[in-house]
């Protein structure tokens, strides 16, 4: 497998990426989509994720078949039908709902720092994930998830903290998802072999 590079993000066959920024070291995996979106350094997704109106933090972990940022279609109108939007699509003479796709892109979901998405889990527009948090497979989250918290089911809801509050709040006060690739490099053996609660204690968080 190719290296991961600061200056060029690693991007899979299939993929097709539009209007969106890629920080370093990223990787997308084969087949995915991703619209209207920014990655954070070191953030990846595997294969045939489906990415659209997100802004995703650092260290993100996001696993095969993710589903982000999921776009809607017009519950008020006589037709759910996207040839309300698309029109142009269907007939020479008409254009395409602007405004209703400016309104799609606005409505954006947040991923924090550190994150994990599991497979074929789904984030809907207008949710924020907080940094440390963890959504379980499968799981369709519709709520804000607070930091450090773990979620499942359908539709998610908190099973328990990844880490107690007063470390999770040190480790955001830390914040080491902020240091440069060389204090990664040198703390790389303590993050191995450390709890969080140590690593912090050594760290001065």
């Amino acid at each position: 497998m190719p290296r991961l590079q600061a200056d060029t993000p690693l991007i899979h066959d299939g993929c097709q990426i539009a209007g969106s920024a890629l920080g370093r070291y990223t990787e997308i995996g084969a087949g995915t989509r991703m619209a209207n979106t920014e990655l954070g350094d070191y953030s990846y997704c595997d294969r045939t994720c489906d990415i659209a109106n997100a802004r995703i933090g650092k260290f993100a972990n996001i696993a095969s078949f993710v589903r982000i940022g999921a776009t809607d279609h017009p519950l008020d109108r006589a037709s759910l039908h996207h040839f309300l939007y698309r029109s142009a699509d269907y007939w020479p003479d008409a254009e395409a709902d602007a405004g209703w796709f400016e309104k799609r892109a606005a409505r954006l979901a947040h991923v924090g720092h550190d994150t994990w998405i599991g497979h074929n889990a789904q984030i809907k527009p207008e949710v924020t994930i907080g940094h440390g948090a963890v959504v379980a497979s499968g799981a369709v989250v519709t709520r804000d998830v607070a930091p450090y918290t773990i979620v499942a089911g359908l539709p998610a809801a908190p099973i328990r903290r990844r880490l107690p509050q007063e470390t999770a709040d040190r480790m955001i006060a830390l914040a080491w998802w902020d240091w440069d690739h060389e204090r990664l490099r040198h703390a790389l053996p303590e993050f191995r072999r450390l709890t969080a609660e140590a690593f912090l204690d050594a760290h001065g968080g």
